[in-house]
């Protein structure tokens, strides 16, 4: 009998089987956008069992695990990693129809070679061939890496990190992958906790060696830092924000808010979007200067459980879809850098599908013809990076701007096992291309779709980001942009 996961999945015609086979399977990847620690990276880290590879710090795994009634002590707690995937294992029955049943069988699959569905029955054997394998060569971080053919990856930086880690991986020469900083200055504009707050900007004054007693200061400090990161490489910002704050401001307003700050003091609500409407904007300057991609992650509706949040802190699995009011702010943010003709490459992600369309017609106001796909709707995200979001981002931007453009997947994870989403996005591609030949949408072009392909799965990301690639991506050839 044919495994679940077989060399067709997801693929239901004959074009979309050629279309995968012929055109997407064997690109490399560029991961422009994930949190991979970049120190288990660089020191070609060795996971001690399937568990600290495949469940430490996953949210997604928590979350069904927890919806299962596992307790805790089996997500987060002091279990030992054998009851740990035990308990996870009991979980994927309960998953069908959920991603993550697909993505721990795609997982599975590749790079283990495991065909066997997991559940309790199938647990032990799985636990001895997983650990099995993470024991031999080629399953080291960079082993994984290279296995997943990653050219490059683009790790999530603060601006206060001493990027020794990124130093150390430039140093070798001719990687098989790639590995670059990304700037995300989140914790800049947190000023909500000024404790917090102040605490991370002395860590800023350490960092760039600037003393910080104004606003002018912070902003030097921050442009010192973005100088830094260039140097080491990094061709790219991000920014993790519920909505972006595009207010009026005055710079004098700016330098008393954060004066106030500074002394330990809080900021009211309309003085607090104003500084950081301004921080954002300068921020996007800096990125433009260097000729970077900006990139902005929106609508996430953060650590809502806050029994939770006292008991594990932030982050672990409490967050949801929110419902912000996104355009009016975008709009605006974006226009003013326009304006002034310093508006940089931008890649805007939707973590609320009810805003697809309003995403996928924004980056269409901002189009000028200097760079094919200048503004990007970003890939499905979070929540959405399954079947259905991924469906349902290109679609809408198939319909209100150019598919052909798009610059793809990302895996947007802490796992070095989530490279399956790229195959998962590369096969769905495919199989929605194919239905539309299908259906007399397309013609049954297969040079004329492969070349979409090709260009959505890798050859758009690199002519866009414009980033050196590891050994693994320069054989697969150029395409002009």
């Amino acid at each position: 009998m044919r495994p679940f996961i077989h060399d067709d999945f997801l693929l239901s015609s004959d074009v979309a089987t050629d279309l995968y086979h012929g055109f997407a399977r064997d690109l490399p990847v560029i991961d422009y956008h994930c949190h991979l620690p970049v120190a288990e990276i660089a020191k070609d880290h060795r996971f001690a069992t399937i568990t600290e590879i495949w469940l430490k710090g996953d949210h997604y795994k928590w979350r069904a695990m927890r919806t299962n009634g596992v307790p805790e002590r089996f997500c987060t707690g002091d279990a030992t990693d054998r009851e740990k995937f035990e308990a996870f294992a009991r979980t994927v029955p309960a998953t069908l129809r959920n991603p993550l049943y697909h993505w721990t069988h795609m997982e599975l699959k590749r790079p283990f070679g495991i065909d066997l569905l997991l559940d309790e029955r199938t647990a032990a054997e799985v636990w001895e061939r997983t650990n099995g394998s993470l024991a031999e060569p080629g399953f080291t971080t960079q082993g994984l890496l290279k296995q997943f053919r990653v050219a490059t990856v683009c790790t999530t930086d603060d601006p206060v990190d001493d990027l020794a880690h990124h130093a150390e991986l430039a140093k070798r020469p001719a990687p098989d992958t790639v590995v670059l900083p990304t700037f995300r200055p989140d914790k800049a504009g947190a000023i909500d906790d000024p404790v917090t707050w102040n605490t991370w900007v002395d860590r800023l004054e350490a960092a760039s060696g600037l003393s910080i007693g104004s606003w002018q200061a912070f902003l030097e400090a921050l442009d010192s830092r973005h100088a830094a990161f260039h140097a080491a490489g990094c061709r790219a910002s991000d920014h993790g924000l519920t909505q972006v704050e595009a207010e009026d401001w005055e710079t004098d307003g700016c330098a008393a808010s954060f004066a106030a700050l500074r002394g330990g003091g809080g900021l009211e609500a309309g003085a607090s979007r104003r500084l950081q409407a301004a921080l954002l904007h300068e921020l996007a300057l800096m990125d433009h200067a260097r000729g970077w991609v900006q990139q902005y992650h929106l609508g996430a509706l953060r650590n809502n459980n806050t029994r939770m949040r006292r008991l594990l802190g932030p982050d672990t699995g409490y967050d949801s879809i929110g419902d912000f009011p996104q355009a009016e702010s975008l709009a605006r943010f974006l226009d003013r850098l326009d304006e002034a003709d310093r508006l940089a490459k931008t890649v805007i992600y939707n973590l609320n599908p009810a805003d697809n369309e309003l995403f996928a017609t924004m980056i269409g106001n901002f189009q000028d013809g200097t760079v094919p796909g200048k503004l990007q709707y970003g890939s499905a995200w979070w929540f959405l990076d399954q079947r259905d979001g991924m469906e349902r981002q290109i679609g809408a931007l198939s319909n209100l701007g150019l598919l052909s453009r798009f610059i793809g997947m990302v895996t947007d994870s802490r796992s070095f096992l989530s490279y399956s989403r790229h195959d998962y996005f590369r096969r769905l591609l495919c199989e929605i291309l194919g239905g539309d030949v299908k259906r007399g949408l397309l013609p049954d072009d297969r040079v004329l779709l492969g070349r979409l392909v090709e260009d959505v799965s890798f050859f758009n990301a690199k002519g866009y980001l414009g980033i050196p690639l590891g050994r693994l991506g320069r054989d697969a050839g150029s395409r002009a942009v």
